[in-house]
């Protein structure tokens, strides 16, 4: 059986940076209110002319540099957004013409939060029948595009920016060991957008303070490990009290939860490549470490794995 594995880990972020104090200067808001709240203190956000495609492209391009490859290597290219270009082209076919990439097969994947890992999951489908060798997932959102900038309950919530995977063959101890997708359309309607981003910030939360542990616990269990074994869970960055209460849940200690939603926000399909490469630049995460990604939102989706870093 072919094990699949990251190879190469990419992203982007674009370079204007809006602080809760800046925010404070737009709406009635504070720095408090955001911090306590939310967790966040700041976020990036794209410039007018700076689109989704843009940021993705960049984020795979440093992802297949990583991986030692080029781009004609590459066989698959999928691009998890929920802020594309346009409602069509897809992005991803956007991200192709602009990487220079050959004639190779190119989709995007809506699962809003949770769009990330189930790339990540249909990458691996297509490699472990052999009918590819090396597929391009890449999360990238502009929300700064689509959030109703009068509406503080959301509009400090959210940032803008990409991250990307190369995934391919690993050796037989490392690579993906389980996985879930999930969803529940029936409450699809507590996030949304209408023109702007609509949220129940309520049941989103009661959501995923419940799923998110209970995904986590299930795909630890499909790999034959234990949460004592998991070196590091690297959650979807919407809200620390979300992570917290999920961390209470599992009993995990501080060090064993990636936490980067204070400094990008929540950036959806990003905010996991986006924790990941922070935590392995930082040398929280190293080769051999195994690691829990879960990802959770819009649909009402969510997805997690069990995977072993490393080549």
């Amino acid at each position: 059986m072919i094990r699949v594995g990251v190879l190469g880990l990419g992203v982007h972020v674009p370079a204007k940076i809006v602080t809760n104090s800046d925010l404070a200067e737009m709406m009635d808001t504070s720095d408090e209110w955001i911090r306590t709240r939310t967790g966040i203190e700041k976020r990036h956000i794209a410039s007018k002319d700076e689109r989704t495609s843009d940021m993705a492209t960049i984020a795979a391009e440093k992802a297949i540099k990583d991986a030692g490859l080029t781009v004609e290597d590459i066989d698959l290219i999928l691009v998890a957004t929920a802020t594309p270009d346009y409602m069509f082209p897809s992005t991803a076919c956007l991200v192709q013409d602009k990487l220079g990439a050959r004639n190779i097969g190119a989709m995007d994947i809506s699962a809003a939060c949770s769009g990330f890992i189930y790339g990540m999951i249909t990458a691996k489908q297509f490699i472990e029948t052999g009918a590819y060798r090396h597929v391009l997932v890449i999360g990238a959102e502009k929300f700064s595009e689509i959030v109703d900038w009068a509406d503080r309950n959301t509009a400090v919530l959210f940032g803008d920016g990409a991250g990307a995977v190369v995934l391919g063959p690993v050796s037989e101890h490392k690579g993906i060991r389980s996985f879930e997708l999930g969803a529940d359309g029936s409450g699809g309607q507590h996030l949304r957008t209408d023109k702007k981003v609509k949220m129940n910030g309520r049941e989103v939360y009661k959501f995923a303070v419940r799923q998110v542990p209970k995904t986590i616990l299930h795909v630890i269990e499909q790999a034959n490990v234990t949460i004592d074994d998991i070196h590091m869970i690297v959650p979807h960055q919407a809200n620390i009290r979300i992570i917290k209460a999920a961390q209470e849940k599992l009993g995990i200690e501080d060090q064993r939860i990636s936490v980067t939603v204070d400094r990008y926000s929540n950036t959806s399909a990003a905010s996991i490549p986006l924790s990941l490469h922070h935590e392995v630049t930082t040398r929280r995460i190293n080769d051999g470490d195994t690691l829990v990604l879960a990802g959770f939102g819009g649909g009402l989706t969510w997805a997690s794995l069990v995977i072993r870093w490393g080549k």
